[in-house]
């Protein structure tokens, strides 16, 4: 049996704060505004994997009221979703993230965070896709959106 899930999530970015895409530190002068680290690839990653196996979303699972979880680091939410998805006996078989952003680029840094992502989900890195796409006068926000579909085996 497979089950398929969506994400997305996006911050504005804010002076003074590092900026984090899929838990790798990026050399940008500007982070992402958030309570957590605001990394919107885990963040979307994350929901992606709870809505596979029918789990409550981000949001409600580690609310930005709690302060327990100001400046926390986004790869906690996805150790508990990966917790979840391993307790109702599923398995990643493969991950697709699609990062919306005029800067930075994401060629430059897209290995790394392949190779950091296959690292947190346990997987091959050919199990996980990362592509960087330009918003093209789309939204005129500053910041950064993700998109992210995950498809599950069951074990």
């Amino acid at each position: 049996m497979f089950r398929i899930g969506f994400g997305f999530d996006s911050h504005s970015f804010e002076e003074g704060k590092p900026l984090m895409l899929g838990g790798v530190l990026v050399d940008f002068p500007k982070g992402l505004k958030g309570h957590s680290d605001g990394d919107v690839l885990l963040h979307a990653l994350t929901d992606a994997l709870l809505s596979a196996v029918g789990e409550e979303d981000i949001g409600q699972l580690f609310s930005d009221k709690d302060p327990r979880w100001k400046n926390a680091p986004s790869s906690l939410f996805l150790k508990s979703a990966l917790e979840r998805v391993a307790k109702k006996g599923y398995r990643i078989l493969n991950v697709d993230c699609t990062i919306l952003a005029d800067e930075p680029k994401v060629a430059p840094i897209k290995e790394k965070i392949i190779k950091n992502l296959s690292s947190l989900l346990g997987v091959e890195p050919s199990q996980v896709s990362v592509k960087g796409k330009t918003k093209e006068g789309f939204c005129k926000e500053d910041g950064i959106a993700c998109f992210c579909i995950v498809l599950l085996g069951k074990i």
